[in-house]
Order: structure tokens, then sequence, then C-alpha cells
């Protein structure tokens, strides 16, 4: 079945069993046979089984027309693909009668979910035992809820809190988690680490779960990094990255070549804890790698060094199409992007809406090192921000901004703050200057949009003058533009310090949630 086909089969029948699973052919099923306490709750895949070791239930696939017919149709049953087909078309033009579309659609949706009887099926293995202690009776009992749709937005908090604490969630509520994995990247690795081992033994029975064996529910011994999966193998370098950096890159360059592109990316990535130059002959080499996203990542680490090769190769680049000039900086975009260019992590093919030179200008400015400007231009980075740039003044800025978030520059990151107030640069800032310049912004700007957006890069919890500010904005607000403060009230019941619910007892909504949040905290102690 192709992916479009496979887009357009019907679901399967609702319930725990088969969760995730893909719809499976007329005369194919399942015998679903499940090992452990949560018994068929995980079993989406099929086993592999002798040939015709099952035997379709043809009693309930046949219509009135018998096991080849179709329900009404007097004629041959008409395959699947087909009936979409038509139904795109319409039947008129197929010259089918729509009645007796859908009855042929009803009968193979049927036959579809009907499965088949199990014979001589070979059940999985049993779950391993579980390593980490449950959560609490009550904290299981508020996350069914919140999977319900209570206060659905702070599941991702739930998530890493128990993560956290290192604790298991009950085993009945594994696959709906599962399930919101498959729909939401950004849990993953939380759900690796609170789903146990029950959770990572029902992934391996579902393909629409497996995603959870590419993640690490804990840093695994040594022998993990011959035979672990990509996510254990990534949490033992991680590891090994934080006690020892020269061993963790030793590890990598004696297999290096047999790693996958996308283990390569991810462990090159890794490398940016505790990076020196003695990284840098290894990221120089992966400049040379076949897939784009590990020169990428070599790249954006290089650039963080300044004395690296790329560094200087990238520097000589900028100093010839940004020159001062006047009293400002006249840029002039490549006119080509070159092999040697594109090594260095430039990407030829610009964004849709962008100007290609545009797009490689930019690039080139995001990984040459901050360092350069002020030898450059011979100013401080609050000075060389404001300096008139001519026509391409917006890529060079953007250029700068991508550069000071890759080097973790604050320096350069507070000066761009002040130009524009993006939100990617005040992740930059320690924490407590996040919420504080934060909070100058809420002070003396309506609610709006863009307000949202940067209250949203902005790391729980928000500090006292920021939990202050927004805590007025939102009284003020909900009393004049009350269609606007709805949003606000949300995001602030997702960051403020949950402590403070009763300090917001103005705006119920937001003390309920402030509330909950605080409750629900309180048990995964």
């Amino acid at each position: 079945m192709t992916t479009s086909q496979q887009e357009s089969a019907p679901p399967p029948a609702a319930g725990a069993l088969g969760a995730g699973r893909e719809p499976e052919g007329p005369a194919e099923g399942a015998a679903r046979v499940a090992a452990g306490p949560v018994g068929a709750l995980g079993a989406g895949r099929e086993r592999e089984r002798p040939a015709g070791d099952a035997a379709p239930v043809a009693a309930v696939a046949a219509g009135p027309g018998g096991p080849a017919g179709a329900a009404g149709s007097g004629g041959a049953r008409m395959p699947w693909e087909e009936l979409v087909s038509t139904a795109l078309v319409g039947a008129d033009r197929r010259g089918v009668a729509p009645e007796d579309l859908l009855e042929q659609a009803a009968v193979q949706t049927v036959r579809m979910r009907a499965g088949r009887r199990p014979r001589g099926g070979r059940p999985p293995a049993p779950a391993p035992e579980e390593t980490l202690p449950a959560v609490s009776a009550q904290a299981g009992d508020r996350l069914a809820r919140m999977l319900a749709g209570e206060q659905a937005r702070l599941l991702p908090e739930w998530l890493e809190v128990a993560a956290s604490r290192r604790v298991r969630v009950p085993a009945r509520l594994i696959p709906g988690l599962l399930d919101l994995g498959a729909r939401d990247r950004s849990v993953r690795s939380h759900l690796a680490a609170v789903t146990g081992a029950r959770g990572r033994w029902l992934a391996g029975l579902n393909d629409a779960w497996a995603y959870l064996l590419e993640e690490a529910a804990h840093v695994p011994p040594a022998e993990v990094w011959e035979f672990g999966t990509s996510g254990d193998r990534r949490a033992f370098l991680a590891a090994l990255r934080e006690r020892d950096p020269g061993a963790a890159r030793d590890l990598l360059g004696r297999g290096w070549p047999a790693e996958t592109p996308e283990d390569r990316a991810a462990f090159v990535a890794i490398l940016a804890s505790g990076l020196t130059m003695d990284d840098e002959p290894f990221l120089e080499a992966a400049l040379d790698d076949r897939r784009r996203e590990v020169r990428q990542a070599a790249a954006d680490l290089l650039t963080r060094l300044p004395g690296s090769r790329l560094g200087r190769r990238m520097s000589e680049r900028a100093g010839r199409l940004v020159r001062p000039e006047g009293r400002g900086l006249r840029a002039e975009p490549p006119k080509a992007c070159d092999s040697t260019m594109e090594r260095d992590g430039v990407r030829a093919r610009p964004p849709a809406g962008m100007a290609q030179r545009g797009w490689w200008l930019q690039q080139v400015v995001a990984h040459t090192p901050l360092s350069f400007w002020r030898a450059h231009v011979g100013l401080a980075p609050g000075a060389v921000v404001r300096l008139p740039l001519g026509d391409w003044a917006r890529e060079v800025r953007m250029g700068w901004t991508r550069a000071a978030i890759l080097q973790r520059d604050a320096e350069w990151a507070r000066a761009l703050f002040e130009a524009e107030p993006l939100t990617d640069l005040l992740a930059v800032l320690p924490p407590e200057e996040q919420s504080n310049r934060a909070a100058e912004l809420v002070r003396g700007q309506q609610v709006d949009g863009q307000m949202i957006m940067m209250l949203g890069g902005v790391a729980r919890p928000w500090g006292p003058q920021l939990t202050k500010a927004v805590l007025k904005k939102i009284v003020e607000t909900a009393e004049t533009q009350p269609w606007n403060a709805g949003e606000l009230i949300r995001l602030a019941g997702e960051r403020l310090d949950p402590a403070v619910h009763a300090r917001a007892h103005e705006v119920p909504e937001l003390a309920a949630i402030l509330r909950f949040r605080f409750d629900m905290t309180k048990e995964l102690s």
C-alpha cells in the first residue's frame, strides 16, 4: 500500500486493542496476544507467523453476495483503492451508483476491521521488570484527567517534573501517552523516562510507537555503546562527554564511518558540551561528511571557536563582503556560492521569498566569529549594531542575531535585543536578565501577538519583576480589552511560579491554573 493509500484508508476501530496500528487489509488482521498486566494495550503490530496459520473471518467479511461479492452489488468486490479513487473523482463519472459505492465501502471497512482467528500465533516475550517506582495514586489520577483534556497544556510540565523525579506512570496510561508522543515530538524525551520498561516493551510491538526506542530512558552501562538503541547510545555519549570530553571524542572517532547519518549529526551536537579547540580537528573533518545535517552541525560548533580554520575562513569572507564606509558599513553579497562555502555550512538554496545572494550573505555573517567585528570596525557591539548598513542591513543584522545565538554571546545578544527585541535573543541571556528585560517590555506596550511571542521565550519560573508586571497587565487588559487577555492568562498560568496562586485571586482563571500546577508538583514530590 502506498503512503497516499494508507492515508486514505479508514481508521481501525476505537479502543486500546491495536491502538496506533495501521488499518489491515481485507484478508488480513492480527492475532493480538499480549503478555504482562496491560494485555493487549500495546499490541499494535502483527508478529511474524508461518504462512497459513490464520484464516480470514469470512462470515463477517461476506455480504449478501457471498465472500467474493459486495453487499447489494451483485458483482465482484471493488478493491479499497478503487473505492477511494471513485469517491474522489465522483461515482457518476465512474458509472457507479452512489448508494452502491457507500455500501461497498461499508462492507470493506467491516472486513478490514474484522481481523482473523489466531491459530498458533507466538506471543511476545513478557515485559521486563520495572526498576523505577510508580507515581502516587493522586498523581496518576491527575495525569489521567489531563490526558482526557483537563489542563492539557500542562502535560509537558507534568512529564518533565516526573522525569526529573525518576518515577514512572501507571501502566494503563502508557498507550495514551505514546499516542501523544506520536503526535508531539517535544514530549518524547520525557516519555522515554516516565513510561519505564513497559513503555519500551510496547514500543517494540507497535510501529507507531517505535520512536520511543530512539530516546534515552536512562544513562545506560558502558556496553550499550555497542548494542544499545540510538537513544541510549546518545545518552551514554552525553554522560561521557560531561565526565571526560576527550574520551567521548575519541570514542566517536573510532567508529565514525559506521554510524548512521542521523546519529552522526546528533553525536556532533553533543560535542557542544565542553567544546574546546581540542575538538577542532574532528569537527573540521566532519565538514567533509556526505550529509548536509552533519556538515551544518559541525559548522555551527566551529563558529564558537574563533581560532578554528572555519572561523578564519569566514572572517576573511566577511571582511571582503562587509566593509567600513564613511560612518557606517557597506555590504556586498557574494556573487556565487561555491563548493568551499557549501563545505563551510553555507546552504545554496534560500528559503522561499528570500533573495539568493542575501541568503548567502546572512549565512557568512552568521558563521563569522563575533570577535572579528570589534577588530574590523573598531567599535563595541552596542555601537556596531547601530551603524548604518545600506541596502543589505536586514541580512547583516539577521546574520549577527544568528551568530549571537550560535556563539551564546550575551554581550551581542543584549545589544541586538535593545535594537530589536527578538525572542530568540532572550534565550542567550541569564535567566534573571531574561525576566527583567521582558518585564520592561510588558510595562511599556499593549498586549499583542508580539508580546506573547516574546514572553514565550522566557523560561519558567518568571522572576519577581516580570510576575508583577504581567499580573498588573492582565488586570488592566481584562478590564479594558478582555478579548486580548485570554492567551496572556494561559501563558502566565504556565510560566509563573505556581506558589503565587494566592496572589492571582483577581483573575480566577489564572489562579485556577496556578493552583492546579501547585497541586500537581506537590503530588510528584
